[in-house]
């Protein structure tokens, strides 16, 4: 029986600027259960303050600046990466992890936000969309669980409005006549109310 019977398999998700080397998102996950049996968990994650997470993305950034392949192992994990503009797309996993699915969702990381953001993925224009990159990002993994890898289908749930919402604003007049209308109509409501209290 295999020891690792977990969806957990991201421990990581980072993307970094190349200009200055900072940060634009970076969320670490743990594993929400051990293994039956173990004593020490392996999903926990190994920098669990703000430094050693910034140490950690530093080295990270040195060791994958001049590489030319996309998979690398760094300080025991599988990282795979994608450079895009002048930032870099980081998905690590453990060291055990399956790379070529770790590889999968960075793809569809570039690819969604590729579609979401009309092929401008820098860091300026992630920064002023940071919500559809947050969005985009939580579609993906959930707590570390690879939830969906298809770019089309992240970009078409971050981008589209709720459907409930969009019968009831097809049928609203807007106009002068019909503001006043919803004026008097909540006026009258209103004052039902009041004379029933």
């Amino acid at each position: 029986m295999p020891s690792n019977m977990s969806l957990f398999s991201v421990n990581a998700i980072l993307i970094l600027s190349t200009d200055d080397r900072s940060r634009i998102l970076a969320k670490y996950y743990s594993a929400p259960h051990a293994p039956p049996g173990s004593t020490n968990q392996p999903g926990v994650n190994p920098y669990p303050t703000v430094k050693e997470q910034k140490a950690f993305e530093k080295g990270l950034l040195e060791k994958t600046n001049k590489q030319t392949s996309d998979v690398i192992l760094y300080d025991g994990r599988v990282v795979v990466f994608k450079m895009e503009g002048d930032v870099m797309l980081y998905v690590v996993g453990g060291g055990d992890e399956n790379e070529i699915m770790l590889f999968g969702v960075v793809l569809a990381l570039r690819d969604a936000l590729s579609i979401l953001l009309k092929h401008s993925v820098d860091k300026r224009t992630l920064i002023e969309n940071y919500d559809i990159l947050s969005l985009a990002v939580d579609e993906i993994i959930d707590d570390g669980i690879i939830l969906e890898t298809d770019p089309v289908i992240i970009s078409s749930r971050v981008s589209k409005p709720p459907t409930q919402d969009i019968a009831s604003v097809k049928n609203i007049d807007l106009s002068e006549q019909g503001l006043l209308n919803a004026w008097e109509f909540g006026k009258l409501k209103l004052a039902e109310r009041m004379r029933q209290l």
